[in-house]
């Protein structure tokens, strides 16, 4: 056995004892290369990763191309790292995911059913969530993606996603990648025409959340919603 398998052996094992609680973000982006890079070490490369983009992270945010300019990250380690925060996000959905059918009476209950489709996202993304009359889960439909602080929106591409689940009632939700949850004033302007226009097809919106990380803010709770 060579000394870095021994090395890495000893990392698998320290894992399986403690998890990840108290490895510095180096040896937790290490551990993850050895799955990539089948032989050699990877604790340089784990560093020069950090360096470059400053955090663990900032390499699991980078883009493919990016991670790729860094001398020993081929295809096939970039796209490895580049799924983890995808993979987290399916896995949220998947651990908090709700049936069709299943009642959303609380904006508690509508951001854990949402949450997990903003998990890691790099870009600003618009989804619509549908519910009946009697505010049963029909379905959530992404609307757009755009770059990190912009988005196109169109009443269309939101119409044809409400009469495509029957909607009685819709929630908007977006994220601000790189800004805080409090809804811009371009987002309250969006609002207020997409509520005129849902309202012409008989489709209450229930809401609009604006999502950030770990936070939300709810344009109904927050009383914005009833003032446009």
């Amino acid at each position: 056995m060579s000394i870095h398998s021994g090395h890495r052996q000893r990392m698998k094992t320290e894992y399986l004892a403690r998890g990840l609680e108290g490895m510095p973000e180096h040896k937790v982006l290490e551990l993850l290369l050895f799955y990539a890079i089948p032989q050699g070490d990877v604790n340089g490369l784990a560093h020069a990763l950090i360096d470059r983009f400053g955090s663990l992270s900032g390499v699991l945010d980078a883009p493919v191309g990016e991670l790729m300019k860094v001398p020993g990250v081929g295809e096939h380690t970039a796209i490895l790292l580049n799924l983890v925060p995808a993979l987290g996000g399916r896995y949220l959905a998947s651990r908090s995911s709700m049936e069709p059918d299943d009642i959303l009476r609380t904006t508690g209950a509508v951001r854990r059913v949402l949450a997990p489709y903003f998990f890691g996202a790099r870009n600003e993304m618009f989804f619509l969530l549908g519910m009946d009359a009697k505010l049963k889960l029909l379905g959530v439909r992404r609307i757009s993606e755009g770059s990190v602080n912009s988005i196109v929106l169109t009443g269309r591409k939101v119409a044809e996603h409400a009469l495509s689940l029957n909607a009685s009632a819709v929630v908007l939700a977006h994220n601000h990648p790189s800004g805080i949850a409090a809804p811009s004033a371009e987002d309250k302007a969006t609002t207020a025409r997409l509520k005129r226009l849902l309202s012409e097809m008989d489709i209450e919106l229930r809401d609009h959340m604006i999502f950030v990380d770990d936070d939300m803010v709810s344009m109904r709770e927050s009383g914005l919603l009833d003032q446009l």
